[in-house]
């Protein structure tokens, strides 16, 4: 019995195998170049990619539960739905797919609408899976630091709806407790979906004061504007995810990412612990500056 983990050598993947392991999973790893894994002892590696059917299909023998993270990219959807239909063939009943929340209202966001129409596929093809949908990963926010510590502005486009962010490292231990939960299981499970959100619903203006409190001065939110958002992205990624990201932060001015009742008291329970948030995750990489 063998969980194969996918985007193994990325910030969730890799911390995924890191808690799959400490339980004693019997784990695979798929990376596209074996020189750069670095795992704990006792990972196998499997080379390849989602585009590279015949890796795929050396990939998934003998696996019996499948971790599914796709990165952002142009072709997104194409390799998910390969690696679904690989996976199919290879007679794996037990997935886990990393999606992302609200994908059937933020319609016109790529990478939203991608991974819906994924989910349309698990769905429609009776597919036993977990499905997770996480909010903004609060993570994200350290590649704006620099701005936050240097201009004293907080430029995200978060709005006045509110954000309900989420640590990666929740994600991950959440995604590899779904693992273990459908590979022990007597019976493939059925489908289910489990937003994953932080413990607060933040605001943009609600951010800049967490950030002016952890730092001592004043911290202004800036970030309304989306043209200037894209372009300042543009500076570090290609045109069409800046454009993408662009699009995303549109949505979350009109309508926010915020939790459904219960999201927050499922986690807990699902961690046996508290959620960790936004002000825990400001205050940490305040000292380590």
């Amino acid at each position: 019995m063998t969980i194969l983990v996918t985007g193994a050598t990325g910030n969730i993947g890799g911390q995924v195998i890191q808690h799959l392991v400490g339980r004693g999973a019997d784990v695979r790893a798929l990376v596209r170049d074996p020189s750069k894994a670095n795992f704990p002892a006792g990972v196998t590696v499997a080379k390849g990619d989602f585009l590279d059917v015949d890796a795929l299909r050396t990939a998934f023998d003998g696996v019996s539960t499948l971790f599914l993270l796709n990165a952002v990219a142009p072709d997104e959807f194409t390799q998910a739905l390969v690696a679904l239909n690989v996976a199919r063939s290879a007679g794996i009943e037990r997935i886990v797919y990393l999606s992302v929340i609200h994908p059937d209202i933020y319609v016109n966001v790529p990478h939203f609408a991608g991974k819906f129409g994924v989910e349309r596929m698990i769905e429609q093809m009776g597919m036993n899976a977990t499905i997770l949908r996480p909010a903004y990963f609060i993570q994200n926010d350290l590649t704006i630091k620099d701005v936050i510590t240097g201009y004293g502005v907080y430029p995200m486009p978060v709005g006045t709806k509110g954000l309900a962010m989420i640590d990666v490292r929740d994600i991950a231990e959440i995604a590899a407790l779904e693992l273990l939960r459908r590979e022990q299981a007597a019976q493939p499970l059925p489908l289910t979906r489990i937003n994953l959100v932080g413990p607060d619903t933040l605001t943009g203006t609600d951010i800049a004061a967490i950030w002016t409190d952890v730092l001592g001065r004043q911290i202004n939110y800036g970030g309304g504007d989306t043209a200037a958002f894209e372009q300042n992205l543009k500076q570090f990624m290609p045109p069409w995810m800046a454009y993408d990201m662009r699009m995303m932060g549109e949505r979350f001015l009109t309508d926010g990412m915020l939790p459904e009742g219960g999201d927050v008291e499922r986690l807990t329970t699902l961690l046996g612990r508290p959620l960790r948030s936004y002000r825990d995750f400001a205050s940490q990489t305040a000292a380590s500056a």
